[in-house]
Order: structure tokens, then C-alpha cells, then sequence
């Protein structure tokens, strides 16, 4: 057992070769045209919503609240249950978390390719989806989870390194750019009349802003965080 941890710690940390630019430019196109396609998107949209629950369960926890578990569903909706303070700061900071997650992680993501660390990103995940097996409190959500953990965790074992720089980058292009997608995807939701308990709206309901305001807001951050990590994995 020892042995294999040091052999992951050596995978996880050693530094892989950045891609050219235009192979980090084809992969983004690759991503977009997926992103963009309802078929892709739905794909997307299950690892989008397991990093928007994670990032309400993580906020959650900061924010001093007791976690009662996490629910992820066919349909690609998810559910994360707390037990707190229903107003106030940590209330609002845990509903902000969910939409802002993605983008966030895309950002981290590309701020570790840009360091060479393809390898530790990917196994960072496995770990990140051992954690939220722990808290997941049905059955689908627990395929979800486990199914993305082992096939990460085996391509991060069997795979060439090179092999992982391009992964580990469609990863980040997806997570960076499924963000804002899952943003407009929540206002025409809501312009249908099924948006009702909407992170927005109950956030609209807790600080009196308008829920229109927290839509653009959230969109903003997430076009901002899509230029930055851009920015960040042209730059290598």
C-alpha cells in the first residue's frame, strides 16, 4: 500500500509539457462545439452539476453549517441539504457557491496546467470524488460520482502523461465554458415558470435583490472567469 502511494504522489507531482498553443486553441474548439450541442451538454451538464453541489456543500461547511448530504439526479438537477441559520451571510455565501463553482474550478484548473501539473489536477478529482461519495444520499448520485472517480483515476494510471495534458485541458475548456451556458440555461428556466426555488430566486428572497440582478451578476463572474483561464492556458 505504501508503495503505491508513493508511486501516485510521484504521478501527482511530477511536470508534464505544456501543449502548443494551437493544440490548446483545437481543444477549445472541440469543447465549445460539445458545450454547445445538446447532446455534449448533456453530457457536461452531470460533471457541472456535481462541481455546483460540491461547491454548496464546501461553502456550506465554511460557513459554519451543518452538511446533511447531497443528491444528484437523472435529469441533471442536484440538491445539497444544510442545517444553519436560514438567513443570513452563510446562507447567502452557500447559495452563491453552486453557480460560481464551475467557474472557479476552471480557473484553479487552468492556474495548475499552466504550473505543469496535468497529472496532479486529474488525481485531485479522484480524491475530490472519494470525498463527495461520503455525502451523496442516493443511488444515481452515487453512479455519477463513482463513475467519473474510477475512470479518472484509471486513465491517470494507465494513460501517457501526454495523454493527460490534453485531458486534464478539455476539463478546464468544459468546466469554463459549461458555466455561463449553465447560467443562460437557468434564466430560461425561470422565463418558463420553472425556476421558482432557483438558487436566484432564493437569494432574491434572502437580500431583497432581484433575481435578475444575481442572473447577471453570476453571468459576469462566469464570463470573467472564462477570459482569465483562457488567458491562463494561452499564456504557457
Amino acid at each position: 500500500m505504501g508503495a503505491v502511494l508513493r508511486e501516485l504522489w510521484v504521478r501527482a507531482t511530477t511536470v508534464q509539457p505544456p501543449l502548443p498553443t494551437s493544440s490548446v486553441v483545437l481543444v477549445g474548439v472541440i469543447a465549445l462545439v460539445i458545450v454547445w450541442s445538446p447532446v455534449g451538454y448533456r453530457l457536461v451538464r452531470h460533471l457541472v452539476t456535481m462541481v455546483h453541489e460540491a461547491g454548496h456543500a464546501l461553502v456550506a461547511t465554511l460557513a459554519g453549517r451543518s452538511l446533511r448530504g447531497i443528491r444528484l439526479h437523472s435529469d441533471t438537477s442536484g440538491l445539497t441539504l444544510s442545517k444553519g441559520r436560514p438567513t443570513g451571510p452563510g446562507m447567502v455565501a452557500t447559495l452563491m457557491a453552486g453557480y460560481l463553482a464551475p467557474s472557479a474550478l476552471g480557473l484553479l484548473g487552468a492556474f495548475v496546467l499552466g504550473r505543469g501539473y496535468a497529472a496532479g489536477m486529474l488525481w485531485t478529482l479522484v480524491l475530490a470524488c472519494a470525498v463527495m461519495l461520503l455525502l451523496i444520499r442516493n443511488l444515481y448520485g452515487l453512479w455519477v460520482v463513482l463513475a467519473t472517480g474510477v475512470a479518472v483515476a484509471v486513465l491517470s494510471w494507465l494513460a501517457p502523461s501526454a495523454w493527460l495534458v490534453w485531458v486534464a485541458t478539455a476539463l478546464v475548456w468544459a468546466l469554463l465554458l459549461a458555466a455561463p451556458r449553465s447560467v443562460i440555461e437557468l434564466q430560461l428556466q425561470r422565463r418558463r415558470g420553472r425556476g421558482a426555488g432557483s438558487d436566484v430566486d432564493q437569494l432574491a428572497r434572502l437580500t431583497r435583490v432581484p433575481a435578475m440582478l444575481w442572473v447577471a451578476l453570476f453571468f459576469v463572474l462566469c464570463l470573467a472567469a472564462l477570459v482569465g483561464g483562457g488567458w491562463l492556458l494561452l499564456a504557457r
